[in-house]
Parts: structure tokens; C-alpha cells; sequence
């Protein structure tokens, strides 16, 4: 087993009782994977403030980002399937009966520490499927989603404004998410209304007290998740229109058919419309395969405040700017409407920012009391968050052991690296 402690680390809070008034909540003070992904065990003691986890490519740095995000509702950073989290020894095609997966933590919040398990369950001929415990008793993720929000920005999602819309409704739901936990659920009902209407079409039951349920429901949903769309959407745009904090303003639309209808018309009447046109539309629905209308069609648009270029236009690295900005304003709009910022996973953002947005971002990860979560290769990179402002981890062979920190004048503060190897 690896471990990691905080026995060097006095001035560091490392508990509830130490968390003061406005100091990084929710933050993971304990972390320990058991079989995930390329780690047979860890154990990790953290203190709220910033994580910097350097290593080599392929140590494992990002895979302990993903054990991170199973805190929150969903399929994790990566979107994989549960199975596909599962750690295999060297030469196994399979994991062995029994096994599966498991992440834990002590989350500190506002309201004290929340002890919080969740792993993968069945397997084999058994379907799989992901157990979720907190404070001891069984749960669900979506309660995880009422107590923090996760939020990350990957490499993979570095063509999210040039890519299809789907990529960028996703993200831009999981960003709702943060305000309004139960959207997910909103989302999963539409999503299931819209599968099982899809499967009778194709299998040729058109049965119309069936499908008109089926299409009543996604009607009712759509409308729903329309709304909180736009409600979380106006928000948003009054943080973005603050500007500032080094990155630059981002406009953003909801680009859809029943959003723009709940502009102009009341809900129900958009509802009645949906259902309507679903109705409609079985004929061609099921000749094509594909469902015409609906809230799964909308698109985010985001435009380049300063220059008036939609973010598909910009380069590369004010694509990366832009996205960072959205990312950063939902977490400081979660803060003043909750009082506390999500935890934020940062992999690989820093190498692709200049020197003035990495010292901008870190200012404004400080300033938001966030526990970030941010990866590299190289540690100079991270120098901005020296002088005590984060704690920094070094991965080696699917190993955490806790660094020395050096700030960036060259102070050494005291190492905490009593690990054990097992």
C-alpha cells in the first residue's frame, strides 16, 4: 500500500476542526483507491488547499483525476463504462471473481466531514453496476451531486468547439449540474422515453397509447430541462460579462428548438408542441433512426467577446482560454450562490497557457478557495502555486509520494515523504 501523510505539514489544516470561514469546501482530505485503473492500492492524506500531481506520461496522473470525479454523479471524466475502470495485473484479460473496483474519501464541508465510498459491483455474468455509501449507509450518486460538484477540463476536450454539438451539450450540462443536481435525472428520463420510443419504432409497434406516453414524457422532460438550460445560461452571463481574471469574456447561446420556443410561448404550450411534432414524426423517425425533434438536438454557441469570433474560429490556444473562462465563471457563480466552489480537475491545462494565464489561473484558483486538482509533467510549470499556496504530489509507477516544496524563490519547505511501499 502506498500512503502519504501530513506529519510535516504543521501549519496546514488537516481536518474539519481546522477548516476556517471561506478555506476551500467541499475539499478531499483522504483518498484511497483500491483496483482502479492502474493502481492496486493507494492511500492518500491531503490537506483542502490546490493539488499539483506531476510525473511522468502514463504514470497514472490523469487516472487519479478519474477516481476523483467518481465522487460525483455520472461516468466519470473519461465517460468510461464501470467495467473499464478495473485494474488487471500485467497479462490478464479479465479481473479475477470478486473483484472490482473502489474509491473513498473524507470530503470536509461546510457542514463537517462526509465519509464517501463507491465501486463497481457484479461483473462476470452479473450486470454490472456502481454502489455508492456515504456515511456509512447506502446512497446513490445522485445524492453525491445535492452535497459538491466536480467539474474538469481534459486534453480530450481540447476540440470541443469545432467538434459535433453533442459534445458541447454535455458539457454544458454537466455544468448545470452544479446548481441543479436533479437536471441529471431530468436528462436520464428523457434519455430512457427517447431509447424506448426509438425501439418500438424500429421494431414496427406503433402503438399509439404506447408511443403517445413515451412522447408525453419526453415532452414533460424536454420542457424541464429546456428551462434550466436557460435559467442556469442567464446566470452564467452575468459572471461572464464581469470579465477580468485574465482569460477572455466569452458570450454564450442555447441554440434549440424548444429553448427558443419557451422565449416566446408558455411551457405548456411548448410542451403540447414537442409531443406534437413527436407525434408527427414517428414515420420518418423510424425510417431514419433517429429522432427529429427534441431537447437532444440543442447546441452551446460560444463567441470570443473581445475580437466578436465564434470559438470555433479562434486558435487553438484561445479555445483553451475560453474554455478555462467558462469553467472558472460556473465555479465562481456556484460560490456566491452556495457559498462554495466545486472541486475543480485541471488535467494538463497548464502546459498550454503562457506564463501570464497560468500566474492568472492559479490567482483566481486561490481566490475562489477551490481545491483544484491540476496535473503536469513538469513541476517549474506549477511555480506560480509555490509559498505554501498548494500541495504538490509526485506520481512514480502508480505511486504518490508527497514532494518537497520549493517556492518559486527557492525557499524548501519541509517534505512529508514517509511512505511505505506494500
Amino acid at each position: 500500500m502506498i500512503t502519504s501523510d501530513l506529519t510535516d505539514f504543521p501549519e496546514r489544516v488537516t481536518g474539519a476542526a481546522s477548516l476556517r470561514p471561506g478555506v476551500m469546501r467541499p475539499a478531499i482530505t483522504r483518498l484511497v483507491l483500491t483496483g482502479f485503473r492502474n493502481y492496486p492500492t493507494l492511500r492518500l492524506a491531503l490537506d483542502p488547499a490546490p493539488v499539483v500531481l506531476t510525473g511522468l506520461n502514463g504514470a497514472g496522473k490523469t487516472n487519479l483525476l478519474e477516481a476523483v470525479s467518481m465522487l460525483a454523479p455520472g461516468r466519470g471524466l473519461r465517460g468510461a463504462r464501470l467495467g473499464e475502470m478495473d485494474r488487471l495485473a500485467p497479462g490478464e484479460e479479465i479481473r479475477a471473481a470478486g473483484g472490482g473496483w473502489a474509491v473513498a474519501a473524507t470530503v470536509e464541508t461546510a457542514d463537517g466531514p462526509v465519509e464517501v465510498g463507491t465501486g463497481l459491483a457484479g461483473g462476470g455474468l452479473e450486470r454490472e453496476r456502481r454502489i455508492v455509501r456515504v456515511d456509512g449507509r447506502n446512497s446513490s450518486a445522485a445524492e453525491l451531486g445535492r452535497r459538491w460538484s466536480v467539474l474538469w477540463v481534459t486534453p480530450a476536450m481540447d476540440r470541443l468547439f469545432v467538434e459535433g454539438a453533442g459534445n458541447r451539450r454535455r458539457f454544458f450540462d454537466r455544468l448545470v449540474y452544479g446548481l441543479d443536481p436533479d437536471h441529471a435525472g431530468r436528462i436520464a428520463a428523457y434519455e430512457q422515453a427517447m431509447r424506448e420510443r426509438a425501439r418500438l419504432l424500429r421494431d414496427g409497434r406503433r402503438d399509439p397509447a404506447w408511443l403517445g406516453t413515451l412522447e408525453a414524457t419526453m415532452a414533460a422532460k424536454g420542457v424541464a430541462i429546456a428551462a434550466a438550460r436557460l435559467g442556469f445560461a442567464s446566470q452564467l452571463k452575468s459572471v461572464l460579462a464581469a470579465g477580468g481574471h485574465g482569460f477572455p469574456k466569452a458570450r454564450i447561446a442555447i441554440e434549440g428548438e424548444v429553448e427558443a420556443a419557451l422565449a416566446g410561448q408558455p411551457a405548456l404550450a411548448v410542451e403540447d408542441g414537442l409531443a406534437r411534432r413527436l407525434a408527427e414524426n414517428r414515420g420518418v423517425d423510424a425510417e431514419t433512426g433517429t429522432t427529429r425533434a427534441g431537447v437532444h438536438r440543442t447546441d452551446l454557441a460560444v463567441t470570443h467577446e473581445g475580437n466578436g469570433m465564434p470559438a470555433a474560429r479562434c486558435s487553438t490556444g484561445e479555445q483553451k482560454a475560453l474554455l478555462l473562462a467558462l469553467v472558472l465563471a460556473v465555479a465562481r457563480l456556484k460560490r456566491t450562490v452556495e457559498g462554495s466552489a466545486p472541486i475543480l480537475l485541471l488535467d494538463e491545462v497548464a502546459a498550454h497557457l503562457d506564463a501570464e494565464r497560468r500566474d492568472a489561473l492559479y490567482d483566481v484558483l486561490v481566490s475562489l478557495g477551490a481545491q483544484a486538482w491540476l496535473t503536469g509533467t513538469d513541476r517549474p510549470l506549477f511555480a506560480g502555486l509555490g509559498g505554501g499556496r498548494a500541495q504538490f504530489v509526485r506520481i512514480t509507477d502508480a505511486s504518490a509520494i508527497r514532494d518537497q516544496i520549493v517556492d518559486p524563490a527557492g525557499t524548501s519547505l519541509p517534505a512529508a515523504d514517509d511512505h511505505d511501499r506494500g
